[in-house]
């Protein structure tokens, strides 16, 4: 099974799901584009760092987080490529709500790992009209630091993550091309990536401990 998104730098995108502009995307403010995302990263990291929360409260507070902030369903279309057209409405219907709980429980299943974790600001640039990158700092106690690069876009009115950046590394890319071979490799069944994530979700789950 592929680790869909298991790397422990991307965990905090955990996250982010991660698309080329959706064909909704409005122009992206740059300073718009900042705001949203310091807002949302500091809501993370205070949701992390709660010691008032049990699991599965700061699980709660991190999913409401993290769907406010990502483009999910734009995203979980765009990684899924060509095998939109392929899936039927149930598959789709069940593939967008896996993709939903993967990135959350990616996050959740790591809080432990997470603990103290601190964010803060760096450069941001308009990459396009439709769509800025904002780069972040994030550190962790006793661990080396590394940088994050959100892409933001405008959907429906509002600003969303659209894709993650690690090390030089878009995840909605990565993710793409993992899913893709998965699907290949069971002569374009989509069922089969279902079949996949469930499993990946299961493993999640039980790291979590519920």
């Amino acid at each position: 099974m592929p680790r869909f998104l298991v790397h422990r730098r991307l965990v905090l995108a955990g996250m982010m799901g991660l698309a080329c502009t959706p064909a909704r995307a409005q122009q992206m403010d740059i300073a718009r584009a900042t705001t949203f995302v310091d807002k949302a990263g500091q809501d993370l990291v205070n949701a992390i760092n709660d010691q008032r929360l049990n699991q599965a409260q700061r699980r709660d507070k991190v999913a409401s987080i993290l769907r406010t902030a990502i483009d999910i369903e734009g995203t979980g279309r765009f990684i899924l490529g060509r095998y939109v057209r392929q899936a039927s409405p149930t598959e789709l219907q069940d593939y967008l709500k896996l993709f939903d709980e993967i990135i959350i429980r990616n996050l959740s299943s790591r809080f432990g790992e997470y603990r103290g974790v601190k964010f803060s600001l760096g450069r941001s640039q308009q990459r396009t009209e439709e769509d800025a990158l904002v780069s972040t700092l994030v550190e962790r106690p006793n661990t080396p630091s590394f940088t994050l690069d959100w892409r933001v876009a405008e959907i429906n009115g509002q600003p969303k993550v659209v894709d993650v950046i690690a090390e030089g590394t878009s995840l909605r890319l990565t993710t793409r091309s993992e899913y893709a071979a998965v699907i290949q490799r069971n002569s374009g069944r989509v069922a089969s990536l279902l079949d996949a994530m469930r499993g990946q979700i299961a493993q999640l789950a039980a790291r979590e401990g519920g």
